[in-house]
């Protein structure tokens, strides 16, 4: 009676467990995408196009900074003095000596001056102002730089979890294959139609095969997890991806091979804007030799040589100015050499370019290079697979009927296996060199 409650306990928590289970997963949050939403996730969620975001807004306030300077400045200043002992002065009068103090001891000033300046011809203010604008327009190609990165990453972690899922599926079917193979030989071994070597290599072959089913398994968890990182989603929710690197075969039919246009591209435009930043700031250095005109007005209001603290019994005095300033720069050595440097990073910005040019269009025909070879390869690829799974069934019906080897039949499932992993991996390389491409043309 014991062992029969120990029995049905144990069949108890056996279900509850397996009910839970069943109820977690269906639980688990799943998100069917596509490329086009997962490139959109990814660019709302991703934290370094966050951070690209608030860098442009960093330079909006940097732009508004540049042309405050050339509001009028105001300031308030108030000063208490207590004069202990005042200066004096000796003057000769006709042969005697006169002493003349400026206020009296032990008194005190009390003095306010408002002051208002006007910047009336600010030619600096003027070039930072400019070179703020060009900052802020280098911020957000810089920003459109990072979001061009971001899809390239997001669009080949899409195509690398596709490849993941197909060869797992080729895998998967070849394990099949390999264990209903072994199923047919093992019964006719056991009739005594085949020999034990045939069910022999018929084992081998399947328990070869699952390793591989395996790490495909392995590979599209791991693709799957790359992907949720891009898009800046949690690892708890499950991702589905219904679509097979096969959709893409259309695409690649119609492949032509098209000019190299590196106008849009985020590297030269951004050098481009670095190159007209550094030649606003070579203005900014000329304006150390051109003079400067501001207007200051300044109110003043003070009482001096008061003998208490009383305020209100103070005599108070007030004086009123408008000054226009002229600053005209004479010589300053660091100015020479400041537009010495900015000439020196002129040319290395050309260099940069030209260097930088070259090896976009060598990446870019390169990445042609590999479209074209993809495209032609494609239909070679297919007629193997057609062949190759031929090939398995003519192998299939020479060995039931008793004139193949096991041998060949093994042989002919190995390759329609690699005909169909190099179908895919076709399309795959296609894929990515057409995204690297749309990356250096800068296409979005």
């Amino acid at each position: 009676m014991m062992n029969f409650k120990m029995r049905f306990m144990s069949v108890v928590t056996t279900l509850a467990v397996a009910v839970i289970s069943v109820i977690a997963q269906d639980t688990t949050p799943t998100m069917q995408i596509t490329l086009d939403k997962a490139i959109e996730l990814a660019l709302s969620e991703n934290p370094t196009i966050k951070i690209a975001e608030k860098d442009i807004e960093l330079k909006e306030v940097s732009k508004s900074e540049a042309w405050q300077n050339l509001l009028p400045s105001v300031t308030l200043d108030g000063a208490i003095q207590y004069n202990a002992k005042v200066a004096s002065m000796k003057m000769d009068m006709g042969g005697q000596t006169m002493e003349i103090k400026m206020g009296k001891d032990n008194t005190n000033t009390w003095n306010a001056a408002l002051q208002v300046a006007i910047p009336l011809y600010a030619p600096a203010v003027y070039e930072a102002m400019n070179i703020s604008n060009s900052d802020l327009q280098l911020a957000v190609e810089k920003s459109r730089g990072s979001k061009l990165d971001l899809i390239n990453q997001v669009a080949k972690a899409y195509y690398q979890l596709m490849l993941a899922q197909d060869s797992y599926n080729v895998l998967n079917e070849n394990f099949k294959l390999a264990e209903a193979n072994f199923n047919i030989v093992n019964k006719m071994f056991e009739q005594g139609l085949v020999s034990e070597y045939d069910k022999i290599s018929a084992e081998v072959q399947k328990n070869n095969a699952w390793p591989s089913v395996v790490s495909g398994k392995n590979a599209v968890e791991l693709a799957r997890l790359q992907l949720k990182v891009l898009m800046g989603i949690t690892a708890d929710i499950i991702l589905v991806v219904d679509d097979s690197l096969a959709n893409y075969e259309k695409e690649m039919a119609m492949h032509q091979n098209g000019e190299i246009d590196l106008v849009n591209n985020t590297s030269l435009r951004q050098l481009d804007m670095q190159t007209s930043m550094v030649g606003q700031q070579r203005k900014l250095l000329k304006t150390s030799f051109i003079p400067t005109i501001a207007l200051v007005g300044s109110y003043q209001y003070q009482s001096i040589s008061n003998t208490n603290w009383n305020i209100g019994k103070y005599n108070w005095s007030d004086a009123a100015s408008i000054t226009l300033s002229v600053s005209i720069p004479i010589y300053k050595a660091s100015n020479f050499t400041g537009l010495k440097s900015n000439k020196i990073q002129l040319y290395q910005l050309a260099e940069t370019r030209l260097n930088t040019e070259r090896m976009l269009k060598m990446q870019a025909q390169s990445y042609i290079d590999n479209m074209t070879k993809s495209s032609e390869q494609l239909a070679s690829n297919k007629e193997a697979v057609r062949l190759a799974e031929k090939g398995v069934e003519i192998s299939q019906k020479r060995y039931d009927i008793g004139n193949g080897t096991i041998l060949e039949l093994t042989n002919s499932q190995v390759q329609l296996t690699n005909t169909r992993l190099s179908y895919n991996n076709t399309i795959y390389d296609y894929l990515v060199a057409k995204t690297d491409l749309d990356k250096v043309l800068g296409k979005e």
